[in-house]
């Protein structure tokens, strides 16, 4: 019985953080797109959304990685 608690305590609170990196990766590109920061394709957008999301929901924190090229080669 403990274990199912347990199990269920920790999908709640993998639902809780979902919904969080959900709703700022929206705000960010609510953002961006409102002030004119930058305009991204929807190709663009999903790679950021992807990098976001793992950023967000990721158990350690994050190794930044610098690019020096373009994604498009």
């Amino acid at each position: 019985m403990l274990r199912r608690q347990q199990a269920d305590a920790i999908i709640s609170a993998r639902e809780k953080i979902v919904e969080g990196a959900v709703s700022m990766v929206d705000l960010a590109l609510k953002k961006l797109s409102a002030d004119h920061i930058v305009e991204l394709d929807e190709e663009k957008k999903a790679t950021m959304v992807s990098n976001l999301l793992v950023v967000l929901c990721a158990d350690e924190s994050a190794s930044p990685v610098i690019n020096t090229g373009t994604l498009y080669q």
